[in-house]
């Protein structure tokens, strides 16, 4: 079986809810996956914006996620869980804000199976740094897509 990545809010490849953006509840969505290899000893998740107009926008890094874990609820908050700074230096999810007239933004979650219990990066790291701390563990990725555009 395939490691997988999925949302009970959305379909990959469709529109995410309002809910989910900053003009909306600026809620993280509910993420659920499967199929985890089973050497996994964490998780880390980025989510990435690659349509951003000045570049790859990053806009929540979530690590040391237990490996016996298989979801990540509607809403996580700041402090539940460790953190990297996103785009705007704030360790907390920050949801879709495209410029308006831009069309739709493609949000790339990308779910990481680790072979260490935990990540060693600054308290201060950005989600750059964590995704790069991250890579040289990967066992395995899984991806899940939204799109979004403001209206």
């Amino acid at each position: 079986m395939a490691f997988r990545l999925s949302s009970g809010a959305f379909r990959n490849g469709e529109a995410m809810p309002k809910r989910y953006a900053q003009e909306g509840e600026n809620l993280s969505p509910p993420l659920r996956w499967e199929d985890a290899p089973d050497e996994t000893k964490s998780f880390a998740l980025i989510v990435e914006d690659p349509d951003a107009p000045s570049g790859t926008c990053r806009h929540w890094a979530i690590y040391n996620i237990d490996a016996g874990a298989n979801h990540l609820p509607e809403g996580v908050s700041a402090g539940e869980f460790a953190q990297a700074g996103n785009y705007a230096g704030r360790a907390r999810y920050d949801g879709p804000k495209p410029p308006k007239g831009h069309g739709p933004h493609h949000y790339h979650f990308r779910l990481a199976a680790l072979d260490v219990p935990s990540l060693e990066v600054r308290n201060d790291a950005n989600a750059l740094e964590l995704w790069r701390a991250a890579e040289p563990h990967v066992l395995a990725e899984a991806e899940f897509v939204g799109t979004y555009e403001t209206a």
